[in-house]
């Protein structure tokens, strides 16, 4: 029999993007573009606009790191309520949230009344939008397509935050350099409005409803459901890893080495986007790609994240660190899709909020300690080895990944 378009063994260009006659799926994929636009350019004018307040690495990782660290607290709690009520719900409610703390940064920054205690504050806030909304949209793609049409979903998705990740992080830099912090986080915050009203029109499928237990009791079944699945436990525990060295690098290291021997928020932007077009276009090569062993081919993309690092360590041109950070961006957002699409198709549906909520933890538990490291290390041993320490942490935990027989064997049946 021929394969349909948009079946798993014809996932093809043609049929990845007829996805968007679906509204819901349309809808959606505009929602990432406004949404992630603007928070490509929140890093920037967050790490910017602390160094050119306080002149001081360390000060910028607290402020940086807050966000990560409330949502490392609330996650679980927001895997629970995804799967307990409406995840679509859930996502517009933190889109909100996450408007009205941009909102308080860029006035704070615009009145000249930001302080280190202040910032951190509706970082903090920022973070608890963040909870709630990462599990809930894992979950809320299984309601929006139908099983077949999981990768290119997800693929297409990917495409667009990471196209709006592209643009948004070049233009950051030069709204950054040329009208300040202020007015590049109030348009942050404007993208977040918009996203959550179209995520308010959604109509998707009928959640699944769960009989009355306790949040101890759906935190303990989503635990064993985590668990159970060696891939995945050990993959998290990789990424804690993995992310706590790119947040310090893509979050304070970075920008700190462009501000001091690369030209500052411009050349940062420039790198960043390259880092974005990367994604953009794994997303789309990910529509076709279907590897025979996904999570041992998805581990090893993870190697070419150190390429960002080695090539600031030098530090080279900025062409050469933003083709290092396109071929980043490239792997990431293959293995990204390869990933999420494996987790909601290996994954029962009534519980994919709460082990995507296990998941998304445990990959950014260690993400506050490593840019708080990443600012002390930065200030005492110097970029070059703060730089070299981070390909390290990179490269070793992914090595020691493939090592493990359940990721080297998994299929693709």
């Amino acid at each position: 029999m021929a394969d349909q378009p948009g079946s798993p063994a014809d996932p093809s260009f043609a049929a990845g993007f007829s996805l968007l006659k679906n509204p819901n799926v349309a809808k959606m994929f505009f929602a990432y573009l406004v949404s992630y636009t603007g928070t490509a350019m929140a890093p920037i004018a967050i790490a910017f606009g602390v160094l050119e307040l306080t002149g001081s690495t360390a000060d910028a990782a607290i402020v940086i790191a807050a966000p990560t660290l409330a949502s490392i607290l609330i996650l679980l709690v927001g895997g629970v309520v995804a799967d307990r009520t409406s995840r679509k719900r859930v996502i517009y409610s933190s889109e909100l949230l996450a408007m009205a703390a941009q909102s308080a940064l860029a006035f704070l920054f615009l009145s000249g009344t930001a302080t280190i205690p202040w910032l951190t504050a509706f970082m903090l806030i920022n973070g608890i939008a963040m909870a709630f909304h990462a599990p809930a949209a894992t979950g809320l793609i299984i309601q929006l397509v139908e099983t077949k049409d999981l990768q290119a979903t997800n693929a297409l998705l990917g495409t667009a935050r990471n196209g709006a990740i592209a643009g948004g992080a070049a233009l950051g830099g030069i709204l950054v350099a040329t009208i300040g912090a202020g007015w590049t986080l109030l348009v942050d915050a404007v993208s977040f409005g918009l996203s959550a009203a179209l995520v308010f029109t959604l109509r998707p499928k009928q959640q699944i409803s769960l009989e009355p237990a306790s949040v101890f009791e759906d935190l303990r079944l989503g635990w064993r459901e985590f668990t159970s699945h060696t891939w995945l436990w050990v993959i998290v525990i990789q990424f804690s890893l993995i992310v706590a060295a790119g947040e310090a690098v893509f979050g304070l290291i970075g920008p700190a080495v462009a501000r001091e021997q690369l030209g500052g928020a411009v050349s940062w932007g420039f790198i960043a986007s390259g880092f974005g077009l990367g994604t953009l276009m794994g997303g789309v090569i990910a529509m076709r790609i279907r590897p025979k062993y996904p999570m041992r081919f998805a581990t090893c993309l993870v190697l070419f994240f150190a390429g960002v690092d080695l090539t600031l360590a030098v530090p080279l041109p900025v062409f050469v660190i933003a083709t290092a950070a396109f071929v980043s961006g490239f792997a990431g957002q293959i293995f990204a899709v390869i990933w999420y699409t494996t987790l909601q198709q290996r994954v029962p549906g009534h519980m994919l909020s709460r082990v995507s909520a296990y998941d998304h933890l445990g990959s950014i538990v260690l993400a506050p300690l490593g840019i708080v490291i990443g600012g002390i290390l930065f200030e005492t041993v110097g970029y070059r080895t703060t730089l070299i320490i981070a390909a390290l942490t990179v490269i070793v935990p992914t090595l020691i990944t493939l090592c493990v027989r359940d990721v080297r064997t998994m299929t693709n049946d």
